[in-house]
């Protein structure tokens, strides 16, 4: 597990968590009623638990900062203390000393666990196989001695991302080829036929008219043909976008902190409230 300050994970933790109060001030006692010192800080983990308090022991040993978890911390936001449950100075001198600049690993947590847990209960874990849920009595957060430390829930949040898939680009050819077209035209022309008539019947006298000149006229006619291009519209091409809608589902574990309540006798509680 990955550690944070907590002004790193939540920059607003003051307003958003403690009620415009900052927690890093109050003052830390022994619950036997000894002053151990003060809040340095607090950590949480990559999912934003509150995990350890860090605190400044300077009222038993100078200058050294131990942890402790969040469930051996007893918060009295009405005098500004931090109740540290169980800690004697004895304790608090196995502990680990704890400094800013250090990375916190799995070693290091299991020296603090091994001083706050009792020799009975103290399980045997593995770095990949250890959760806090293994220490309730050291991590667990409570409506009675943590009033105002949140309780988080996870959720999914789905997003989608627009991008450039690529583009289409539409553009016209001009293709070129011999066309062949028939068109039918006429040309007239005159023909002249001769012939000898059989026989040699006489022509009636004064029928005749023998004289020079122009007998007949007849007009004749040509056809050529004329070729020529023109345009028309052969199609029509409209571009347009189409939208395809598809929905992506996907499924993720979430988590969620509920509170334990534990009573003894017969108290009224209200859990609703």
């Amino acid at each position: 597990m990955t550690l944070v300050n907590i002004s790193d994970f939540y920059p607003d933790y003051k307003e958003r968590i403690f009620d415009n109060q900052d927690i890093k001030n109050y003052s830390v006692y022994s619950d036997t009623g000894d002053k151990v010192g003060g809040v340095h800080d607090l950590l949480v983990d990559e999912s934003g638990r509150f995990r350890y308090l860090v605190i400044d022991t300077g009222f038993w040993f100078f200058g050294k900062q131990v942890l402790l978890p969040v469930g051996r911390a007893r918060v009295d936001h009405s005098r500004d203390r931090v109740y540290a449950v169980g800690m004697t100075k004895e304790q608090a001198e196995r502990l680990p000393k704890y400094d800013s600049d250090m990375t916190i690993d799995y070693d290091y947590e299991e020296r603090v666990r091994g001083v706050y847990r009792s020799t009975a209960t103290q399980p045997t874990y593995t770095p990949d196989t250890y959760k806090y849920d293994n220490d309730p009595t050291l991590y667990d957060v409570d409506e009675t001695n943590h009033q105002k430390f949140k309780l988080y829930q996870e959720r999914l949040i789905a997003d989608k991302d627009r991008y450039k898939a690529g583009e289409v680009a539409v553009g016209k050819n001009v293709e070129s080829k011999t066309a062949n077209v028939a068109v039918p035209v006429e040309n007239e022309r005159v023909v002249i036929e001769r012939t000898t008539p059989t026989g040699t019947t006489p022509v009636t006298p004064g029928a005749t008219n023998f004289k020079e000149g122009e007998v007949a006229r007849m007009e004749v006619y040509e056809e050529s043909a004329e070729i020529d291009k023109q345009a028309f519209v052969r199609e029509e091409v409209e571009v347009r976008k189409e939208v395809d809608r598809d929905t992506v589902e996907a499924s993720e574990t979430i988590r969620r902190e509920t509170l334990d309540v534990d009573t003894h006798g017969n108290p009224v509680v209200n859990k609703n409230r």
